[in-house]
């Protein structure tokens, strides 16, 4: 089953959750939803990572959690899954959606580059938030409907998988015990 699957990939949450440190969690965790493995816990924490990954705002993963707790998703995979968007992966990310955003808008793309400073922000980084973000949430919830979806259809396709090998096992099974029989 994909639980098998899931369960090497994650690490035990129960088990990292009795550690003294993290014993304040315990109580907040009330949604069995949120640590336990099936089909829509997973897919759609599958969804809420992916859309977190795509927004262009500091602290995704906290959105995340909240979402998780919000709507019941599985937290771990929510976790994992946010982490599309990296150090390196972001500004390639963040580039296209800002282009995506600028064609949906009907806005002119800018030559820009970074400064991190306040002045660059005030003169070029408002000019970049409108197209960049509903490029961004344009981008997150399609590609994180598409995800969501994908989850579903593999689980379905290895559950059909498992039962249809158990249903050749056993035919296999009942062949030899008539066999033995005669």
């Amino acid at each position: 089953m994909p639980r098998k699957t899931i369960h090497r990939l994650i690490p035990n949450m129960t088990a990292i959750l009795e550690k003294p440190s993290l014993h304040w969690l315990k109580s907040l965790i009330k949604d069995p939803n949120l640590l336990h493995i099936n089909r829509h816990s997973v897919s759609l924490g599958v969804y809420i990572g992916i859309f977190s990954a795509f927004l262009p705002l500091p602290g995704q993963t906290f959105i995340a959690i909240w979402m998780c707790f919000w709507l019941g998703a599985n937290l771990p995979i929510a976790a994992v899954v946010i982490w599309i968007s990296n150090p390196i992966t972001m500004p390639p990310m963040f580039y296209l959606t800002y282009q995506l955003g600028s064609v949906l808008l009907g806005t002119e793309a800018l030559d820009f580059t970074i400064a991190l400073t306040w002045q660059w922000f005030i003169n070029v980084g408002t000019q970049i938030i409108l197209p960049l973000a509903v490029g961004s949430l344009l981008s997150g919830i399609l590609l994180a409907t598409s995800g969501y979806f994908l989850v579903l259809q593999l689980w379905r396709w290895k559950v059909v998988q498992n039962w249809e090998r158990r249903n050749i096992e056993r035919i296999e099974l009942k062949r030899q015990t008539v066999a033995q029989d005669q």
